[in-house]
């Protein structure tokens, strides 16, 4: 059962992580939300208030090093390229260079795998060139 109180704790929390989203998604983040709204609101909010209003605000590690993380766990996991889209993107947003995602996702090869790190740099290169950020030719 449903209070006032639990609803507005509910609300509070959505809207600290709607907050969170938005500065490290900026559009990106609220366009995933958006498109739930009319299938599954339930995880839309849940999206917000506990991964980004709970899990991304925690002390420990910054957002830049959370975002390497989630590019590495999204390039292991394969077949998440719009999600990878939306966190290259937020990588860029927090401070990480196109030649730092790049690296990292040429560290990726060596864990899961060639077809799963070229996957993600097509999607970096994608990003990249809509941001009009493609770095300069590395070995």
């Amino acid at each position: 059962m449903s209070t006032t109180s639990e609803a507005k704790t509910r609300q509070d929390r959505f809207d600290h992580g709607l907050e969170i989203l938005t500065r490290i998604d900026g559009e990106a983040g609220q366009k995933v939300v958006d498109s739930l709204a009319e299938i599954s609101p339930e995880l839309g909010h849940q999206v917000v208030a506990w991964a980004f209003g709970e899990i991304y605000d925690r002390p420990h590690l910054p957002p830049r090093d959370r975002q390497l993380v989630t590019l590495g766990m999204l390039t292991a996991l394969g077949g998440c390229e719009p999600q990878l889209e939306v966190h290259i993107n937020a990588a860029l947003n927090v401070g990480l260079t196109p030649e730092e995602i790049v690296e990292a996702l040429l560290h990726s090869a060596v864990y899961c795998g060639m077809p799963k790190a070229l996957n993600a740099t097509f999607v970096a290169k994608k990003v990249f060139g809509e941001r009009d950020l493609l770095p300069a030719k590395t070995q």
